[in-house]
């Protein structure tokens, strides 16, 4: 179960009607939240691979799958499908380690593009997503949602925005116009209908 990130700019929302918000991380195998505002629960413990993805050891770690599928621990330490950073011990989740767009020999994380998008005052809300390149490999889509459908961003308006907030690379290098993202019965949006272009 659970959820995943707040659409870009939702939490600051909230926080701006005077909402107060507290996120949390943690997955069934961690049983349920075990870092909270990016800090660790008491007894957990994170650090980030040499792979960028977030590992987790404690008491709150489950002992294994009951199908018996081989779980990704790595010594005492279960391997989320995560990537993250600490900084002063506090945790920051960039994405999903399959959330990974690689353009032109360079990593992107698309949802911490997305994040960063989803802020230009233009987006209603964004999703980040790779089309295969003959050159690059593959390039950094972002698929939005005009907030005025009638005067929506351009391309270089949004490449603009990223300039001083993410490396050249992680900018846009194409842009499609949606009335809506298509979104999974959790309500997440469905990557994989976006990056089939559908």
């Amino acid at each position: 179960g659970g959820g995943g990130a707040p659409r870009p700019g939702l939490l600051d929302e909230a926080r701006e009607l005077g909402a107060s918000i507290v996120t949390t991380y943690g997955m069934s195998e961690t049983c349920g939240g075990c870092v909270y505002d990016g800090r660790p629960l008491y007894n957990v413990d994170l650090k980030i691979g040499a792979d960028g993805r977030i590992r987790i050891s404690g008491p709150v770690l489950f002992s294994g799958y009951r199908s018996g599928e081989p779980a990704p621990f790595d010594g005492g330490w279960f391997v989320t499908s995560d990537l993250g950073e600490l900084s002063g011990g506090r945790l920051r989740v960039l994405g999903r380690a399959d959330d990974v767009i690689n353009t032109g020999g360079e990593k992107v994380v698309a949802g911490a593009v997305a994040a960063v998008l989803g802020g230009h005052p233009e987006v209603a809300d964004v999703a980040v997503v790779p089309r295969p390149d003959p050159e690059w490999g593959e390039v950094v889509v972002a698929v939005v949602v005009p907030a005025d459908p009638v005067n929506p961003p351009t391309l270089a308006q949004l490449r603009a925005y990223c300039a001083d907030r993410l490396p050249p690379h992680a900018a846009p290098r194409d842009l499609r116009l949606l009335p809506r993202l298509p979104l999974l019965p959790n309500g997440k949006p469905d990557l994989l209908r976006l990056k089939s272009g559908t």
